[in-house]
């Protein structure tokens, strides 16, 4: 036992107080997230929308998200990743205040689009906020805090939101917006003056391609597109997963909420752990191929029959692909790129992911009304063999500037 808490604690060691803050900043954030997981819930039991329009409108989500993602990185690049980040929280705010007025299928997809479209920016802003803090050795750790935030917070959201939804689906939206103006305001106050860590000339020349665009970079292009795949299957869980538990399994939203709230208390207790441990026994390239394949296993179990302790099981396996598949994801994408165009190579990763938001909900929605969920999970397992296999080849041809390869 005091071994476990000592492997525990060390996991923890050397991390930054400017990581900690921006870990707390998105915990408060990610408190709010409530819409997006009953989304799909709200639009098709209280505004009566087909499933399919459902996926729509879903979709609308993702293509705002891969505009916010690229204008994201640009911006970063540019006036630099305070601004937008701070920019992006306030100006969110307003846009959940006024999408419950939206009822209609043209209105609500458009609002959709424009709030993904600047919350999304806040991506590869934040995630060049957290290399420049972290010291070179804990960037996989500095990711990973900031996702153990994510998933506390994401623990707390849904099942909030759970509640909230058995009251009014309008006070989801008001507590949203009212965590993006918290947020705000922290980052605004601890982070305008702060300065990061200062890189030493020794660890500059280790960066390998200062000057090239991402968009050139034919290897991380490769695996851009594999982190695409992995996350449109990954991305059931905010889009056809609660649709399967309230069709299939007859869940109210408050069950859901709280499958979803131990998803995020699972990430937040195991991830610097699991992370920890696979930095020390593994190489990056087979933590991500074994998430990957961990991420198909999970939705195949749903195939099974089984009670609720089925749906558990299977949330907990795609937790564990979770992570251990998406912080090494965005080590390789920070060590592949330079000091100039780190905000490019975040936000060519964060479009990868924003991608996925527009395909996943679609083919999903449309795969579990045409032919049923038992296909939708078949496939998702099979496409994530094909990706892992591809993880395989390619992260071989991308030289990192870390070892641990």
């Amino acid at each position: 036992m005091n071994r476990f808490l000592h492997v525990y604690l060390d996991a923890y060691r050397g991390l930054s107080r400017p990581a900690w803050m921006l870990a707390l900043i998105m915990f408060i954030n990610r408190s709010g997230a409530m819409v997006l997981p009953f989304l799909g819930v709200y639009m098709t039991n209280q505004l009566k929308f087909s499933m399919q329009d459902a996926g729509i409108i879903l979709s609308c989500f993702g293509i705002g998200a891969v505009g916010g993602s690229w204008f994201g990185g640009w911006l970063t690049d540019r006036f630099g990743h305070f601004k937008i980040q701070a920019g992006s929280l306030f100006f969110t705010a307003p846009l959940f205040f006024i999408l419950p007025q939206l009822r209609s299928l043209e209105s609500l997809a458009f609002g959709i689009f424009l709030l993904s479209l600047v919350s999304e920016s806040f991506r590869p802003a934040n995630s060049v906020s957290i290399a420049y803090y972290a010291k070179p050795e804990n960037i996989t750790k500095a990711f990973s805090l900031n996702r153990m935030a994510i998933n506390l917070g994401f623990s707390i959201g849904p099942a909030l939101g759970g509640f909230l939804a058995s009251v009014s689906y309008n006070l989801l939206f008001y507590g949203n917006g009212i965590t993006c103006i918290l947020a705000g305001i922290l980052f605004f106050t601890y982070f305008k003056n702060k300065k990061g860590h200062r890189q030493k000339k020794d660890e500059i020349t280790l960066q390998s391609f200062p000057k090239r665009s991402p968009y050139k970079d034919k290897p991380y292009l490769a695996f851009s597109f594999l982190c695409t795949l992995y996350a449109i299957c990954f991305f059931q869980l905010l889009n056809t997963l609660p649709l399967f538990y309230r069709s299939v399994y007859k869940l109210s939203e408050s069950q859901i909420g709280t499958i979803l709230a131990f998803s995020g208390a699972v990430v937040f207790s195991l991830e610097m752990l699991v992370v920890h441990i696979a930095e020390k026994k593994m190489t990056t390239s087979q933590v991500i191929v074994f998430g990957t394949l961990l991420c198909g296993i999970s939705y195949m179990f749903l195939n099974f029959q089984g009670g609720i302790w089925l749906l558990y099981l299977s949330i907990f396996i795609l937790c564990i692909s979770e992570i251990m598949a998406i912080p090494f994801m965005a080590t390789v994408t920070v060590t592949r790129s330079g000091r100039h165009n780190q905000g490019a190579y975040m936000g060519l990763n964060a479009l990868a992911f924003s991608t996925a938001h527009i395909i996943s909900p679609y083919i999903g929605t449309h795969i579990a009304a045409n032919y049923g969920f038992s296909i939708l999970w078949w496939g998702t397992g099979v496409t994530t063999i094909i990706t892992a296999i591809g993880f395989v080849l390619i992260i071989k041809h991308i030289k990192l500037s870390n070892t641990n390869r």
